[in-house]
């Protein structure tokens, strides 16, 4: 059984193509503005939820994928429930059909391991490089997640690099410098994905009576989002704003 938060059916931001999103429950960081709260307790109000039943909703959806879409594990951290999530991404391979996973890429164990090994392609949110700056943001150390790149490099493991530009926390030029510094000559990052910050979740944590620990800060500016592209585009060939 896997504890699913919930799913969206037409994702066109999670993958190549037109994916089916199934968000899982259960998160290792903290992210001082993560857009979906809700997901971060391992139960939340999430349902138990048989892998025969996601099995069945993704093959159901198989008709609308075209040569390019899929199915995306994201969350939450999906490498929360690895072991679970394990045979039914194997399941749904044997189907012939693309799986990416999106990860923070900060739990590492045998059955994450497997786990990555099977997935077509991993969506690896990289918050920060600068270590204690990660720490500021997500409450964890980034440590494992450049070790999780370094493996997908070694193992020949297809990758998206995405990274969150937060105002005041993740924007300075000294750190985008590092995160190119790190990982820019890494061969299997097809594409490096850069996410403007946005307050479209401030509303859950007023639902669930929480305080919004961002709440000073504003969107990025245009120019803020094409300075920080330029940047990355001098250690990547591959940049993206989506």
């Amino acid at each position: 059984m896997l504890r699913v938060h919930s799913y969206e059916s037409m994702g066109t931001f999670d993958g190549p193509g037109l994916r089916f999103v199934v968000f899982l429950q259960g998160c290792n960081f903290r992210c001082l503005y993560c857009a979906n709260p809700d997901t971060i307790d391992i139960e939340g109000e999430s349902k138990p939820t048989s892998e025969y039943d996601i099995l069945k909703q993704v093959t159901d959806m198989k008709p609308f994928f075209g040569k390019r879409g899929g199915v995306t594990f994201s969350g939450g951290e999906p490498t929360f429930q690895a072991e679970a999530l394990l045979p039914l991404v194997q399941a749904i391979k044997e189907q012939g059909i693309h799986v990416c996973i999106d990860s923070n890429g900060g739990i590492w164990n045998p059955s994450v391991e497997a786990l990555l090994k099977e997935v077509d392609l991993v969506l690896l949110d990289v918050k920060q490089a600068n270590c204690s700056h990660h720490e500021s943001l997500t409450g964890r150390s980034n440590a494992q997640t450049l070790r999780t790149a370094e493996w997908l490099e070694q193992n020949g493991k297809p990758f998206w690099l995405r990274y969150v530009l937060v105002p005041g926390y993740s924007d300075m030029e000294e750190d985008i410098r590092l995160l190119g510094e790190k990982l820019g000559g890494y061969k299997m990052i097809e594409r490096v994905e850069l996410l403007p910050y946005h307050t479209l979740g401030v509303h859950k944590y007023e639902a669930m009576g929480q305080e919004y620990q961002l709440k000073g800060v504003k969107e990025n500016t245009p120019e803020q989002i094409d300075r920080a592209a330029e940047l990355l585009k001098e250690y990547f060939p591959m940049v993206v704003v989506n």
